[in-house]
């Protein structure tokens, strides 16, 4: 007996009903990215690993999915390197590309690549899938799609606000109220690290820091001691870890801990700006919270910082984040090209819609008429009408073949086609059609013009 076929871990397939429900979101994502003036490029799904290695730190350089070279890949590989099972060294020679970890970093290559093309400030969005090696559980895949807006050779702040109204607008159309749009600055955590005696730690106190959800204050704590920082270090950050009231009172309480840190002193004013902006403007649906714990563990980000979490009551991990990046292009070459993006997380917001059932107006395609087919004549005959029909963008089709009048029936009750046309000997004679309504099983003879007009 043959086994049965399966699919790799943290991948899935999508029925037509959620294909269906994932082109919503990904149509509403995109009509809102348009409107905020923001145009469609699309990279290769793959990049070479020199692009995309050191760039997500130690942790995200491991979650990559590396592609064997082609042909005898071991080869190059000499039998002292193979014997010390160095793997590190060993795939470097073995394996020269990647499958893309995100959407960012091949951005900034497509930027530096085609910069002589490109008008600046550039609004790029981008909905593609991702791969990362992760450990699959609920709202966490191994393949995934990321829709991502970015805007590169900008320093303005305005762009920050807007991210803000982009992620409200969007979810505001998903009728997905109550999300809360957590906003930080990595200067702030920059500025922490520096009063607290850490910063040559900076990059291990933000990487512990942004799992404070995950593993509690303790597991935090744990971490930055593992890495070096000192107790004393750990103790001066501890408030951080329930910092309350209101985003104001918080903004007030950072300008008086960062005082002395110039970097970090500029941050509370780069958030001030876009707190007080937002405020003022007000937002349809979504909550802003100022969050310093927020610090996205990537390496790459350098000024504002964003994580969307769903409505309170639902479980599940972030559905949104991005942020300011100031030199990313500069890996590449090009200096001094500032930008800032965010990035909706599709399969999430899919699981989140669905707990909450805010997919009741999504329907699955289907035609409005169905054509029964009795033979080779009449299935003839009502190709010709097809083609008419089709021209007038009215979706219809052929039962593909001449089976039992009650089965075709029952497919077209079943897929919920309104509208069944029977052609028979007689209907051919007179250029006839019998339309019949599968809703109040009402029917009638009507010519191609007729026709036309009643389904429309």
């Amino acid at each position: 007996m043959a086994q049965k076929p399966s699919i790799p871990k943290g991948t899935r397939d999508f029925s037509p009903t959620e294909v269906t429900k994932r082109n919503y979101i990904f149509s509403t994502i995109k009509q809102v990215f348009e409107l905020y003036g923001f145009q469609p490029i699309e990279t290769p799904s793959f990049e070479n690993s020199s692009t995309l290695m050191g760039k997500y730190g130690e942790e995200g350089d491991r979650l990559i999915f590396k592609i064997l070279n082609s042909g005898d890949y071991l080869n190059k590989v000499d039998d002292t390197l193979l014997a010390s099972k160095d793997s590190l060294k060993i795939t470097s020679k073995i394996s020269e590309k990647a499958l893309r970890y995100d959407l960012t970093v091949p951005f900034a290559r497509y930027v530096v690549q085609h910069q002589n093309e490109i008008e600046f400030p550039f609004k790029r969005y981008q909905m593609q899938p991702v791969w990362r090696a992760d450990r699959p559980q609920k709202g966490r895949f191994r393949e995934f799609f990321q829709c991502d807006a970015d805007v590169v050779g900008s320093k303005g702040l305005w762009q920050e606000v807007e991210f803000v109204q982009l992620y409200d607008a969007v979810f505001s159309k998903l009728k997905l109220t109550g999300t809360t749009i957590k906003l930080n600055n990595r200067k702030i955590l920059a500025g922490i690290a520096e009063i607290i005696g850490a910063k040559d730690k900076l990059i291990d106190f933000t990487v512990a820091l942004d799992k404070l959800d995950k593993i509690g204050a303790d597991g935090v704590t744990k971490e930055m001691l593992s890495k070096g920082i000192s107790e004393e270090a750990i103790e001066k950050v501890q408030p951080l870890f329930n910092f309350n009231g209101s985003n104001q009172e918080k903004l007030v309480q950072l300008q008086e801990l960062l005082a002395a840190s110039e970097e970090g002193t500029q941050g509370v004013k780069d958030l001030m700006f876009v707190v007080d902006t937002i405020e003022s403007l007000g937002l349809q649906s979504a909550k802003l919270d100022l969050d310093v714990t927020l610090a996205r563990g990537l390496n790459y980000y350098t000024g504002a910082i964003y994580e969307v979490s769903a409505p309170e009551g639902v479980h599940m991990g972030s559905i949104g984040g991005g942020g300011r990046y100031d030199d990313l292009t500069g890996i590449f070459g090009l200096k001094d090209v500032s930008g800032v993006g965010i990035s909706f997380g599709l399969d999430r917001i899919y699981l989140v819609l669905e707990e909450l059932n805010l997919f009741d107006e999504v329907e699955l395609p289907k035609p409005k008429v169905l054509f029964i087919n009795f033979g080779e004549t009449e299935a003839t005959y009502c190709m010709k009408a097809l083609v008419e029909l089709r021209k007038n963008n009215i979706k219809s089709e052929l039962y593909p073949d001449s089976a039992k009048m009650k089965k075709q029936l029952n497919y077209a009750n079943k897929r919920e086609i309104p509208y069944v046309i029977i052609v028979g000997l007689d209907e051919i004679k007179n250029n006839n059609y019998t339309l019949k309504n599968m809703q109040t099983g009402d029917q009638h003879l009507c010519n191609l013009e007729e026709l036309l007009k009643i389904t429309v």
